[in-house]
């Protein structure tokens, strides 16, 4: 199926590694122009890399979105390098787990920030060029602990994943008259190289194998692959109706 996205530019927020990486992946096999962005230059570069053996344009910047600075940066340099953004991927994201009462403010303002806020501040930049083209679609990745409890420990990181939830629903209603599409995309549990559900199984296989034939339906981790098929779905004109 062509989704009609070739030609079109997309901005992917923690884009050198895990579910990020992936979504840029099946943007640029769609055709899109990508900017990815992420603190770690070494990562970064090798994702890039990985993305231009597809014949793809991509521009990675290095840059911290926890900083108003970066963020105009992101912007104005993924415009001067395409032209347009039709497509924000608000992906990046941290955690700081402890129990609710030993939790700090530094804690809580480091998670928000991350979180939530960068993309709060990305998104109001990058509104005014989708409604000059009258098109655009922006994506959340928040987490299914945004609807669900998961345990002690994610007062914080619940917190915002909801608050992001709630978000995308709201600007969904205010922009839909300017046919911007606006999605949330909350994954379960997704097991990639390097992250924490992969650490997990590598340092208890047999209590990992336990937990997935108990807990899971299909009995099995969700892969960055089929996360970055539905968030590249949702950002083409093939679910033109749903936001």
């Amino acid at each position: 199926m062509d989704l009609g996205l070739t030609g079109k530019t997309a901005i992917v927020t923690g884009g050198s590694r895990g579910i990020g990486k992936g979504i840029a992946m099946g943007l640029v096999q769609e055709g899109c122009n990508v900017s990815i962005c992420a603190r770690n230059r070494e990562e970064l570069s090798a994702a890039a890399d990985e993305l231009d053996a597809n014949n793809a344009s991509v521009l990675p910047l290095q840059l911290d979105i926890t900083k108003d600075e970066d963020i105009k940066k992101l912007v104005q340099e993924t415009k001067k390098e395409f032209g347009q953004i039709d497509i924000l991927i608000n992906n990046v994201g941290g955690n700081r787990r402890n129990l609710f009462e030993k939790t700090t403010d530094e804690d809580w303002q480091f998670v928000l920030n991350i979180n939530l806020l960068c993309h709060i501040k990305l998104s109001r930049l990058v509104v005014p060029c989708m409604k000059e083209q009258k098109r655009g679609s922006i994506i959340f990745i928040s987490s299914i602990f945004g609807r669900e409890s998961g345990g002690a420990g994610l007062s914080i990181y619940n917190t915002t994943k909801s608050a992001v939830i709630s978000l995308s629903k709201i600007m969904a209603v205010e922009l839909a008259p300017f046919n911007i599409r606006v999605n949330n995309v909350a994954p379960g549990s997704i097991r990639f190289p390097g992250g924490s559900w992969d650490r997990r199984c590598i340092q208890d296989p047999e209590g990992m194998a336990e937990f997935l034939k108990r807990d899971f339906p299909l009995g099995r981790f969700g892969t960055v692959e089929e996360v970055a098929n539905l968030v590249t779905f949702l950002a083409s004109e093939k679910a033109s109706l749903v936001t």
